[in-house]
């Protein structure tokens, strides 16, 4: 699920010429971010991709089994964040810092799927329950472990893993989920790259006092 052409911030997929599967998956995450399951038709995302309907029934036998291919690639990509940036070699601040804006970047340029992950836990999640009760739950578990390693050399106070992963989470997401409410309060038509940047500083803000050296 590493073959992939991503979608530009917020912005409608034009047609390629002949339509790769990456690409139809593409054109599905924005489609499903922006309509939902149940106001997604197969034939918009053919649309975008300049193909027949019938050529994505040939990967995917229905809506429904897109949608999950659409979701499972998504999740891929979103869990890899944290493999890339939080080992215990690295030195904490470093690794968070990385985390923090790899996150805020999946959401400034990734906004459609981000809001397709919150549609889904919103509904209940029930096409994604394995992801969440076996692949999310060890990616936590495993991370956990590099906090509390951290936490045992010193490296960062004392803080409930779980929660703290959680927290961030939510927070970088909801400048993709709830874009519309931060171009309110910020005047703003589009979110400026500024705007991200300052986020991220905010975030680095809290998160230092955990990571200074104790003892």
């Amino acid at each position: 699920m590493t073959d992939l052409c991503e979608p530009t911030r917020s912005r409608k997929p034009s047609a390629p010429r002949r339509a790769t599967l990456p690409q139809i998956l593409n054109a599905a995450e924005w489609t499903f971010g922006t309509r939902g399951l149940k106001g997604t038709r197969v034939e918009e995302i053919a649309g975008l991709c300049g193909i027949p309907k019938a050529n994505i029934l040939y990967y995917f036998h229905s809506k429904e089994a897109l949608y999950q291919a659409t979701l499972a690639r998504l999740l891929d990509i979103w869990l890899a964040d944290a493999d890339e940036w939080l080992s215990p070699e690295r030195d904490p601040m470093e690794g968070m810092e990385g985390y923090i804006r790899a996150k805020m970047a999946f959401s400034r340029t990734r906004p459609e799927g981000s809001r397709l992950f919150a549609q889904e836990l919103l509904s209940g999640g029930q096409m994604i329950q394995g992801f969440l009760k076996e692949t999310l739950r060890a990616h936590v578990e495993r991370h956990a472990e590099i906090f509390l390693a951290w936490q045992a050399k010193g490296l960062m106070r004392v803080i409930d893993p779980t929660h703290f992963m959680c927290l961030l989470w939510s927070g970088t997401q909801a400048y993709a989920d709830m874009q519309v409410q931060f171009e309110a309060l910020l005047d703003r038509e589009s979110l400026l790259d500024t705007d991200y940047e300052a986020g991220i500083e905010t975030f680095l803000t809290l998160i230092r006092p955990l990571f200074v050296q104790l003892g």
